[in-house]
């Protein structure tokens, strides 16, 4: 048994020299009919929820939005258009980004769209409109006045101070 074992200790000794001294052989090529397995189907838009059906309040907003185009600073522009899957919601496009927003009323009466996904916001006021990423928290693009807006400037000039605050509306006094 000795010799047996001595004669397997030769010959694995042998052959590791050899493998050492002898240069790698390449790996067989794979056969030209076996291909990589196709990548999984090309990565689907991920399925939007449907949004919730618009209050009263929401739908009463929404027609307090100035749709159109805004001119902004730095020669930007802002367009705002209703949205056309569902009332009551709106489209605001700036540069390549796209947000469906809910606008909201709040109590000082300026009017919020507020982006459904939680991204940014748009704030309107009597005189000019703000797009923010509320992420972020940061203004997006500032100074962004629809033609409406601009004519409600115009018309307070000349108003007392208290008429830019609401926007040209007479303020009722007790």
């Amino acid at each position: 048994m000795n010799k047996t074992v001595a004669a397997l200790a030769l010959a694995l000794c042998a052959s590791t020299t050899m493998a050492q001294t002898t240069p790698a052989a390449k790996p067989a090529a794979k056969p030209a009919a076996v291909k990589a397995a196709p990548k999984a189907a090309a990565k689907k838009a991920p399925v939007e929820a449907p949004l919730p059906v618009a209050e009263g309040e929401q739908t009463a907003a929404a027609s307090m939005v100035h749709f159109g185009d805004y001119g902004c600073e730095f020669n930007q522009t802002v367009t705002v258009a209703m949205n056309p899957k569902y009332d009551a919601y709106i489209d605001v496009v700036f540069g390549k980004q796209r947000f469906t927003m809910k606008p909201v009323l709040s109590s000082t009466g300026a009017l919020r769209l507020e982006d459904v996904k939680g991204q940014a916001m748009m704030l309107q006021i009597a005189y000019k409109s703000m797009l923010m990423d509320v992420k972020a928290g940061r203004r997006l693009v500032d100074e962004c006045v629809h033609e409406k807006q601009l004519e409600a400037k115009r018309n307070a000039d000349g108003q007392p101070r208290e008429a830019l605050l609401t926007g040209g509306a007479p303020t009722v006094k007790n």
